[in-house]
């Protein structure tokens, strides 16, 4: 709770870090160290109540009591896209729960890693609770995850990373007196279903916003919009209008929306994605680099996209905008459903009975009805998905933190 404070009071010191190093613009880095802030208090009042004695069924003639312990020391290794929130997340968690943490935080926003690291220290954290260690994660990651004493790994990142992790540490080496535990979330290709039965001015404002916001770079991010046929052509010609309003360029300029892609290498991978995109499907707005000395990509949107495409199928973590035209609301859902992910979704519709359908049917770890499929709020909305987005872990939910702990039961005889 300490470091809560110091959060808050100097939250402008650390969103200015963010601008400066991540490329967030002001309201996006104001959001993330907001999430900060709540992760942190959320965990500690949460250990609060996890410590209290947990109801036990009743048995005669003893006294039982159920205690939850810390597991030991635990990697935490969070990502660029997030880089004060979800790396606050990870390690509070840790804390909280009596672990101990070796932090190494993503290559492409060390600095935020560490200030974080310092209000630790400031806050009264003894030494050795949590140690920084920054570096790449092909060395020093993996020599983390295999360690003998690491007992868990706590992991946001891409899939393709997220499941090496899981496969080193699912392999025992000498020494090791425990099977590891992994948490991870490992991203998406999340999907908005617009039916026939809707307002377009707000599916399309969620659409955008959720494409768009942060460049796309949030593993919640929309990269499809699934579209029925019958509002296909007026829902794309607003959106079109609405995307063209973006504003691409420095972070800093407060009249910005879509500051800069994260480094070289990601801006070549998304325009790779925006070449296939454009013999996929067709090119409705962007569809290149923006102006401006550094990786800015235009907003882009592709439409008339196989369900089964490149564009369709694999995460972007860019400002790129599949849409995909259904015949009818379920054959959207099917669509929505045809990928290996399954973090985040949302839906937009009047009609009572297709939210519901969407509830039952949608398979996601968090859907949203009608509204943006993104900005999970702590304590508010669980984040976690299912299938090759993790494990389906629920940040910033009432059982996160079991996940950071072990149960301890005790029965002792007393005289009857």
């Amino acid at each position: 709770l300490d470091t809560t404070k110091i959060l808050r009071e100097r939250k402008y010191y650390f969103a200015g870090w963010m601008v400066y190093e991540v490329g967030k613009t002001w309201a996006e880095a104001d959001a993330d160290v907001a999430e900060a802030i709540d992760f942190c208090e959320f965990y500690s009042r949460e250990m609060l109540r996890l410590a209290e004695p947990q109801p036990l069924t009743p048995v005669p003639g003893e006294k039982n009591y159920l205690r939850y312990i810390p597991l030991g020391v635990g990697v935490v290794i969070p990502p660029w896209n997030f880089p004060l929130a979800i790396l606050a997340g990870l390690a509070s968690a840790s804390i909280v729960a009596g672990n101990t943490v070796v932090l190494k935080p993503s290559s492409d926003s060390p600095t935020i890693g560490y200030k974080f690291f310092e209000a630790l220290e400031k806050a009264g954290l003894p030494d050795g609770v949590v140690n920084f260690l920054p570096g790449p994660g092909s060395s020093v990651g993996d020599a983390l995850v295999t360690h003998p004493r690491t007992r868990y790994v706590a992991f946001t990142g891409s899939k393709e990373v997220g499941l090496r992790i899981n496969e080193l540490a699912a392999k025992h080496v000498p020494g090791q007196i425990w099977v590891k535990r992994v948490i991870a979330e490992m991203g998406g290709k999340d999907s908005i279903v617009v039916d026939s039965e809707t307002d377009l001015d707000a599916a399309d404002e969620g659409v955008a916003v959720s494409a768009f916001g942060f460049q796309g770079q949030k593993c919640s991010a929309c990269s499809r919009a699934i579209v029925v046929e019958k509002v296909y052509d007026a829902f794309l010609e607003k959106l079109k209008q609405r995307v063209e309003r973006i504003k691409v360029g420095p972070a800093a300029d407060e009249d910005v929306y879509m500051g800069p892609v994260i480094n070289a290498n990601a801006k070549k991978s998304i325009l790779q994605y925006i070449k296939a995109g454009t013999k996929e499907g067709r090119v409705v707005t962007g569809g290149g680099e923006a102006s401006g000395p550094g990786h800015f990509i235009e907003p882009t949107v592709i439409a008339d996209v196989p369900p089964d495409a490149t564009t369709a199928q694999e995460e972007t973590l860019g400002p790129v905008l599949a849409v995909i035209k259904a015949a009818n609301f379920d054959e959207a859902l099917e669509i929505a459903n045809n990928t290996e992910y399954g973090l985040t979704g949302a839906v937009y519709t009047q009609n009572r009975h297709k939210l519901d359908k969407a509830a039952e049917y949608f398979h996601v770890g968090n859907l949203y009805l009608n509204r943006k499929c993104t900005g999970a709020l702590v304590g508010g909305h669980p984040f976690g998905g299912f299938n090759m987005s993790g494990t389906d872990s629920k940040a910033g939910g009432r059982d996160y933190l079991l996940l950071f702990t072990q149960a301890k039961a005790i029965a002792e005889k007393v005289a009857t």
